[in-house]
């Protein structure tokens, strides 16, 4: 289990401020695979947030990964 450092109402303003803008998120994927992108958060969602990528591709990540620290903007 991680540390939890931001609330969920936290959490969802910071990223209701970042969206359309471009970002650079670091991604703990598991097994020491950590993935550094620059991506533009496109839609907030009440329990997911979704990113477009420079390369087109859309993933959706929930605020409890935001809060563990598994998704961090930089």
């Amino acid at each position: 289990m991680r540390k939890i450092v931001y609330g969920l109402d936290e959490v969802k303003i910071k990223i209701q401020n970042l969206k359309g803008q471009s970002i650079n998120m670091s991604i703990n994927r598991g097994r020491k695979k950590i993935e550094n992108i620059t991506a533009t958060i496109k839609d907030v969602y009440p329990s997911v947030f979704t990113i477009s990528t420079q390369d087109q591709k859309v993933q959706t990540f929930s605020y409890f990964d935001v809060m563990c620290g598994n998704v961090v903007f930089q």
